[in-house]
């Protein structure tokens, strides 16, 4: 793989530690938002595919990779609610307040956007959280000042793992899709690189393996900041040898 001219970091399980964040937040939206029924909460844990003991998820769950809006119709059904955006942007604040509350980075994120910032990449991210909700995270985290765009499932380029959010990057960094690395954890992530034609590089630092399809991808690392010190060796190797 050729050293990538941009960046463009999903989120969830890439920077931000899923199960110690997302566990315990998507649980106590579901408390909230079943009240006192314990019958619909736990028929809200089991559509989740949510280990309430546990307070973590299966790895089949549709809220790993999935939006408010691809999980939220079989939220509404249970809870005998409309499907329609009033719920969605409930279910977006309920988790940008329970997200904020339980916020885990994964090692430290902002170190290593630093250095990749400060070596002059562009980055972004990606994500299918709320782009309102993954703007705090950034903020909290202290990633926004290396950071130059932020999208999430609502920005008006669609979801992962359609290509938009790719493109759109693309277009207001003004480099072609192919220059750029897309960094993920899941299927999602890796699909979208390919719809888009940008690079795709996974990481096994999120909630679910990548080994069934790890051989789809241009590289695979274990954290983001191994491959910021894999693309920072190889310019500097370039650097000594030119």
């Amino acid at each position: 793989m050729n050293a990538p001219h941009a960046i463009l970091f999903d989120k969830d399980g890439t920077l931000v530690d899923f199960d110690l964040t997302w566990g315990p937040a998507a649980g106590a939206v579901m408390r909230r938002l079943a009240g006192d029924d314990a019958l619909i909460l736990d028929r809200l844990f089991g559509a989740s595919h949510y280990l309430a003991e546990e307070r973590r998820f299966l790895q089949t769950s549709p809220l790993i990779a999935g939006s408010s809006r691809q999980y939220g119709p079989l939220w509404a059904d249970i809870l005998a609610r409309r499907a329609d955006s009033d719920f969605y942007h409930e279910v977006d604040r309920l988790f940008r307040e329970e997200g904020e509350r339980f916020l885990t980075p994964i090692g430290r994120p902002a170190e290593t956007l630093a250095r990749l910032h400060a070596f002059g990449l562009p980055l972004g991210i990606a994500t299918n959280d709320a782009e309102p909700n993954a703007r705090l995270q950034v903020d909290r985290l202290g990633l926004a000042p290396y950071v130059r765009a932020v999208y999430g499932h609502d920005s008006g380029y669609g979801s992962k793992p359609s290509p938009g959010m790719v493109q759109a990057f693309s277009a207001f960094i003004g480099l072609p899709v192919a220059s750029i690395a897309l960094v993920g954890d899941t299927r999602h992530d890796l699909d979208t690189a390919r719809a888009a034609g940008a690079m795709a590089v996974l990481v096994r630092c999120g909630p679910s393996p990548v080994d069934a399809f790890a051989h789809e991808a241009d590289l695979v690392v274990d954290t983001v900041e191994e491959l910021a010190e894999l693309i920072l060796a190889g310019a500097q190797l370039r650097v000594a040898v030119a």
